[in-house]
C-alpha cells in the first residue's frame, strides 16, 4: 500500500517522493485512495507534507464542489457493515454479531447476548470453512476500522469546537445513516437550527430522533444540524445528562461533561490573556495542543518556531514561546516553554507591544472563547 510509504518518506530524506505520492493518490481518485490522502492531511507528523496533503484534498474537494470536511464525510468506508452498522460472523453451528463501543472499537455478541471483546477461535464443532473465514474477517475489520475511527472521532470533536453545521440531508446520509459513523451519532446530543429557533435532540437506537423529555423529535428538512456544546444546552443540560445516564450511553468524547470557561470583563475588552503569560509549560503538554487543532509556527531565525496558534472565528489566538521549538532538533528544545504572550491576532506572528488595531476577545463566540480557555487552563494546570 502506498500510504505507509508516503508517510515514511520525509523522515528518510524523500519529501519530493512523498509529494509525488500524494499526486498519485489524488490521481487514483478512488474512495480508498482519497481517504488515505485525507488521513495524511490530518495526521502525518511532517508539517510540510501535511500542508501539501491539505492542499491536494482541497483541490479534490473544489473539483467536486465540496469543502474538505464534506469530502471527508463522504470518504468513510462502510467496512462491509449492514444498514444497522452490524456484521454477522457465521461459524456454522453458532453465530456472532459485531458491535462497536463509544471509541468505535469492535466487539462481538454471541447468540446468548454475551458481549465478548475477542472472537473465539474456531473449534472442532465449527464449520471448517465458514469459521476460519469469519475469524479472519473480524481480525481484518479491527485493523481496518482503527484509522477511520480515529479520524471520525477527531473530526466530530473538531466540529463541536468550530461550530460546523450539516444540512438535514447530509446529517441523515453521512452521519446517522452511515454504518460506522452512525454508532457515534447515537452517542451525542445534536442541535437543529431553523427559522423557528434552535432545538436539541438525540438519535435513538432505531434511528428516530428524540428530545430531552424522550418525546419524538421531527427534524425540519431546512434545518442546519450541529453538535451541541454545553453552552448551547443551557437549562436542558441536566435533563440530557439524566437521559444519557438512564440509557447508559457513553460518549465518544467530552460533550455533556465538557468544561465551560468564560472571559473576565477586563479580558473581553482587551486582546491579551495575561493570566496565562509567564507560565513555564512542559514541552510535551504544549505539543499536545496540536491534536486539539493548534498549529505550530513557521521556523524563523535559527530554525526556531516562536509561536503556536489556533484559528478563532476568522482570527488567530497566538501563544508566543521562549526559547521556541527547534526544528529538526526537538530534543534540544528543552523541557519547558515559557508563554511570553497570549493574544488575539489577525495572523500568527511575534507579539508587538502596541499592535496597530488590536482585536477584542469579547468579539469571539462564547464557544470559541470557552474552548480556548479550556486549552489554556490545561497548560496552566501543568505549569512548573
Amino acid at each position: 500500500m502506498l500510504s505507509p510509504v508516503i508517510r515514511a518518506w520525509p523522515g528518510e530524506g524523500g519529501h519530493r517522493n512523498a509529494v509525488t505520492g500524494l499526486d498519485v493518490l489524488a490521481e487514483i481518485g478512488t474512495g480508498l485512495a482519497l481517504s488515505h490522502l485525507d488521513s495524511i492531511s490530518r495526521k502525518v507528523k511532517f508539517k510540510a507534507l501535511r500542508a501539501r496533503a491539505q492542499e491536494k484534498v482541497q483541490e479534490v474537494a473544489d473539483g467536486l464542489g465540496l469543502t474538505a470536511e464534506q469530502l471527508a464525510d463522504r470518504l468513510v468506508p462502510a467496512f462491509g457493515l449492514d444498514a444497522d452498522g452490524a456484521m454477522t460472523l457465521d461459524y456454522g453451528p453458532r453465530r456472532f454479531t459485531v458491535g462497536f463501543d463509544e471509541q468505535l472499537k469492535p466487539f462481538v455478541v454471541d447468540e446468548a447476548g454475551k458481549v465478548r471483546k475477542a472472537l473465539p477461535k474456531p473449534g472442532a464443532k465449527d464449520d471448517p470453512e465458514l469459521a476460519p473465514a469469519a475469524h479472519k474477517a473480524f481480525a481484518a475489520l479491527k485493523k481496518d476500522v482503527r484509522g477511520a475511527a480515529s479520524d471520525a472521532l477527531l473530526r466530530l470533536e473538531r466540529a463541536l469546537v468550530t461550530g460546523r453545521r450539516w444540512t438535514a440531508a447530509e446529517f441523515r446520509t453521512y452521519l446517522v445513516g452511515h454504518p460506522l459513523v452512525g454508532h457515534l451519532a447515537r452517542r451525542l446530543v445534536w442541535l437543529a437550527e431553523d427559522g423557528g429557533g434552535t432545538a436539541s435532540f438525540r438519535v435513538a437506537e432505531d434511528g428516530t430522533f428524540a428530545d430531552a423529555a424522550d418525546e419524538t423529535f421531527v427534524l425540519p428538512e431546512a434545518a442546519r444540524v450541529g453538535i451541541a456544546h454545553p453552552l448551547h444546552l443551557g437549562d436542558s443540560l441536566p435533563a440530557w445528562a439524566e437521559v444519557f445516564a438512564d440509557y447508559e450511553i457513553l460518549q465518544p468524547f467530552e460533550q455533556l461533561t465538557r468544561p465551560v470557561h468564560v472571559l473576565t470583563d477586563a479580558e473581553r475588552e482587551g486582546y491579551r490573556l495575561e493570566r496565562f503569560e509567564g507560565l513555564d509549560v512542559p514541552f510535551g503538554t504544549l505539543l499536545a495542543l496540536v491534536r486539539r487543532g493548534w498549529e505550530r509556527g513557521q521556523p524563523l531565525d535559527a530554525g526556531l518556531e516562536r509561536w503556536i496558534s489556533r484559528r478563532a472565528d476568522g482570527w488567530h489566538l497566538v501563544i508566543n514561546l521562549s526559547p521556541g521549538i527547534a526544528v529538526g532538533a526537538v530534543d534540544a528544545t528543552g523541557d519547558t516553554q515559557r508563554l511570553t504572550a497570549v493574544w488575539l491576532a489577525p495572523r500568527p506572528d511575534d507579539h508587538r507591544p502596541s499592535p496597530p488595531a488590536p482585536l477584542r476577545l469579547g468579539d469571539l463566540a462564547p464557544v470559541t472563547a470557552s474552548e480556548i480557555l479550556t486549552d489554556l487552563a490545561a497548560l496552566a494546570g501543568a505549569a512548573v
